[in-house]
């Protein structure tokens, strides 16, 4: 077995039946397979593609997911900037609807019918982090796309979580994450707004405890982290209760942390740092802080 085999079938080995990402070849470390990224929604593999590989390589992957019992289903997204989504499914039955498992909590997956899984596995420290202080604590989750921060919120006992996006369906998708968790949902609103022109409706059930901020790095007509991310920590003053604290989130592999600590010190100076929460082992990266950047920041007493 090569080292890039030993490698999934550890990740295989150590996720058992919980969601994970089993090779992350966007992060540089396996040379040959930089367009290629693997992840695990027991009991279905999911393959993206975003370039194209060779075909000794498509065979090779394939051959070995088919050995592996464990595996039921194989499913091959064909993508790439300027292409539509394609997908393949190799072999046994990929469902339309999955449910994945993470830290004991349950999540909707639609492989076949969206592009994204709608639950991001780089941010599996991030919702541990949350759903770890959330006690009693009312939460606000911006960009909360399947709001799977609020699921981990609830579930670490928050009092009161609001989710704001753009997106119906995102936010359709995240009540149904609550049911399937059995979250009493009068603990949890959703928003349905474009944030930076809502501050007002936003403000209204807070002043909040935990504020959550995971944008997408780069969303022309939406969001640009140059111009947008300074606009969302503008508010945080009028939005946080003395001493809360922030999940601040940065996934633009240009940036390193210093990009989101500068706008923090320049634009909302009564939060400190505190820590930058660790990358998982399963997103190895040649870069320090090549993949996503989870910052946690403090309100000043």
């Amino acid at each position: 077995m090569t080292d890039i085999y030993r490698w999934i079938h550890d990740q295989l080995n150590t996720a058992d039946n919980q969601c994970r990402r089993l090779l992350h070849g966007r992060g540089g470390f396996f040379p040959g397979y930089e367009a290629v990224v693997i992840d695990w929604f027991s009991p279905v593999v999911i393959i993206r593609l975003y370039a194209d590989v060779s075909e000794t390589t498509l065979i090779e992957l394939k051959t070995f997911f088919a050995n592996d019992p464990r595996v039921t289903g194989l499913l091959i997204q064909h993508r790439g900037r300027g292409r539509e989504t394609q997908h393949e499914v190799v072999f046994g039955e990929v469902p339309e609807l999955l449910i994945a498992d993470e830290s004991s909590l349950k999540y909707e997956i639609r492989p076949i019918q969206f592009q994204n899984s709608g639950l991001f596995l780089d941010m599996r420290n991030g919702r541990d982090w949350v759903r770890l202080h959330s006690q009693d604590k009312k939460v606000l989750n911006l960009f909360s796309f399947t709001c799977a921060f609020s699921v981990a919120s609830i579930a670490g006992g928050a009092q009161l979580v609001v989710n704001v996006d753009m997106s119906k369906r995102g936010l359709s998708i995240g009540r149904a994450n609550h049911q399937l968790n059995g979250h009493d949902l009068s603990k949890v609103s959703f928003m349905p707004y474009d944030m930076l022109k809502s501050w007002g409706r936003i403000r209204r059930p807070g002043p909040y405890d935990i504020i959550i901020i995971d944008p997408p790095s780069f969303q022309p007509g939406s969001f640009v982290a140059e111009n947008d991310y300074r606009k969302v920590l503008r508010r945080l003053p009028e939005l946080a209760l003395p001493g809360a604290q922030v999940l601040a989130c940065h996934n633009d592999p240009a940036h390193n942390q210093t990009f989101v600590r500068d706008l923090m010190a320049q634009e909302c100076p009564q939060f400190s740092f505190v820590e930058l929460l660790p990358t998982q082992e399963d997103f190895p990266d040649l870069e320090s802080e090549g993949g996503v950047k989870a910052m946690v920041f403090k309100h000043n007493d």
